[in-house]
């Protein structure tokens, strides 16, 4: 089994979800008493939030670096990154470690093209949606098709999130806004819809949706255990 070492914090209410699925996972699979090795170095979100908010990402990433370094050090033989915003840095942090990286974005991209479905919907942070990291690697190296929110719409996901998900409230009216956004993103053309930041998996449940939808908290947890008791490359890099 190897050793997953997880980049958390951000915010620690999803890294807790990464690591009870991680858990649950190997349990599943090896049976009995078994749980993961895992090692989790959890960042201060506050720091960081205020370094993506004022654009200062090379700072981000040589703190991002500095973490994986830890872990590297520590005994990990893996990267997981809990947090779909913080792979903008992602190659930049892989080119600094010895180690590699579980991309979420093809954790969530190998099982969208599983399901044989190609335009999909995207909610995540507005760093998520609107910049070009994330939806570039699906649609370049997984040969999708992606939709984003109306920006009003980008604006109020977003604010949720860093406003009432990341301090872990959970309030029925959000969860009926993020329903309605999917919505319109499937009237639009989306045969599915990412959750493209591990918070949403604390409001939406897949079963609340007419289409299906693509938990990256659960996928990228589920694809390190695969990784950590396979070995299967195709997801690291």
């Amino acid at each position: 089994m190897k050793t997953i070492g997880l980049i958390g914090g951000m915010s620690w209410e999803s890294s807790l979800e990464y690591y009870r699925i991680i858990n649950e996972a190997t349990r599943r699979k090896l049976g009995g008493l078994h749980s993961s090795k895992c090692i989790l170095y959890s960042v201060d979100f506050a720091e960081i939030e205020t370094l993506q908010h004022q654009g200062r990402w090379e700072e981000a990433a040589g703190a991002m670096i500095r973490t994986g370094k830890s872990l590297e050090k520590a005994g990990a033989d893996f990267i997981v990154i809990c947090t779909n915003t913080m792979h903008k840095l992602a190659e930049e942090i892989r080119a600094n470690l010895g180690i590699p990286i579980l991309h979420i974005v093809d954790a969530a991209a190998k099982a969208v093209r599983s399901a044989g479905l190609k335009n999909i919907g995207l909610l995540g942070t507005r760093y998520t949606m609107e910049e070009d990291f994330y939806k570039r690697r699906l649609i370049e190296k997984h040969g999708l098709n992606i939709l984003i929110p109306e920006e009003t719409d980008r604006e109020k996901l977003n604010a949720i999130i860093f406003g009432e998900l990341c301090v872990g409230i959970v309030k029925p009216e959000s969860r009926e806004y993020y329903l309605a956004v999917i919505d319109r993103l499937a009237q639009q053309g989306a045969e599915g819809v990412i959750l493209g930041c591990t918070e949403i998996e604390l409001l939406v449940r897949p079963e609340d949706s007419a289409v299906p939808l693509f938990p990256t908290t659960r996928l990228h947890a589920e694809a390190a255990v695969d990784y950590a008791l396979n070995g299967a490359a195709d997801l690291v890099f």
